[in-house]
């Protein structure tokens, strides 16, 4: 007896689901298939652990591909099925949807964290458009409590690699760690400024942006 779609989506683990998504969005945008390498590096996993989701993937009857030949990845019929069903049975609002802002993650508030990309979506199109340089973040810590910025909300961030002073950025420090903060360039250094008395500013002489915050969201 086939499994039911139901059960299929509830025996995969987050991280195959978002495999297979990408592999659909991929092929939806390049009109090809994507390799290892590329997974590899959409989902910032090693290739190891990208090709054992895959095999999961294909010994679930989600995914097919044809042995020594590059970019063969293909979503069976009950692949692609299972991607629509996941569709609706999210929640509307503020959760994921296959159609807006990627949400790359979270971006800590308080001490920086590994940046690490999970990549998903969030529907904002309707308050700010759609494109490649928009992503959300969802916000951890309270080191920006003081201008309103909550643990839960999700910042809106356009990719850029430079920023004004007093803008508010999301930026890497100490090899690849992300903060959102206020940025400030100084003599010979950065500084990213909190919003709360509570945290000291974070000096840096190897600052580099990755995005501006230009919206809030926030659940109630």
């Amino acid at each position: 007896m086939r499994p039911k779609d139901a059960d299929l989506i509830d025996g995969l683990t987050p991280k195959q689901l978002q495999v297979l998504r990408l592999i659909a969005q991929f092929q939806g945008s390049q009109r090809y298939s994507p390799t290892i390498a590329d997974l590899a590096s959409q989902l910032s996993l090693s290739r190891s652990t990208v090709f054992e989701h895959l095999g999961e993937l294909q010994r679930k009857s989600l995914l097919t591909t044809s042995p020594g030949r590059a970019r063969s990845l293909k979503l069976t019929v009950q692949g692609r099925r299972l991607l629509e069903n996941t569709r609706t049975r999210e929640p509307q609002g503020c959760e994921p949807s296959s159609d807006g802002i990627p949400l790359m993650g979270r971006v800590a508030a308080g001490l920086p964290v590994e940046a690490v990309e999970n990549r998903d979506d969030l529907s904002l199109k309707s308050c700010f458009g759609t494109g490649d340089e928009l992503f959300a973040l969802r916000v951890s810590g309270d080191s920006m409590i003081e201008e309103n910025i909550r643990p839960g909300d999700y910042v809106i961030c356009r990719r850029a690699e430079t920023a004004r002073n007093g803008e508010l950025v999301v930026a890497l420090v100490n090899e690849g760690e992300a903060t959102l903060k206020r940025f400030y360039k100084e003599a010979d250094r950065a500084r990213l400024q909190p919003a709360n008395t509570s945290y000291e500013p974070i000096y840096s002489n190897n600052c580099r942006i990755e995005a501006i915050v230009v919206g809030l969201v926030r659940k109630f």
